[in-house]
């Protein structure tokens, strides 16, 4: 997406990936963040994981909270998305094996 293709946003990726441990991500993205903003990036994730395992849109907001609207918008970037959710869950899934 071009709009994300900034200077700032190049500075603030470059940040991240400097990021070594768990700690450190919670250091950052503590200062970064809003609580509420790490909780729905989360959640995201969560919901991207769950869609992907199958399950189905009620169970999926009864388990996480998300609304139907937050579970279609990440499911539209699973089908239509750039697959960086694809591309995290397969390095996560081959770290674990």
């Amino acid at each position: 997406m071009d709009k994300l293709h900034v200077k700032s946003v190049e500075r603030l990726f470059d940040a991240i990936l400097t990021l070594k441990t768990r700690e450190e991500c919670f250091q950052f993205f503590e200062d970064v963040c809003t609580v509420n903003e790490i909780l729905d990036l989360a959640q995201r994730f969560d919901v991207a994981c769950m869609l992907t395992e199958g399950k189905i849109y009620t169970e999926i907001s009864k388990e996480t909270g998300a609304s139907t609207a937050t579970i279609s918008r990440v499911n539209k970037c699973l089908q239509y998305g750039s697959d960086g959710y694809q591309l995290v869950m397969k390095r996560l899934k081959e770290e674990q094996s």
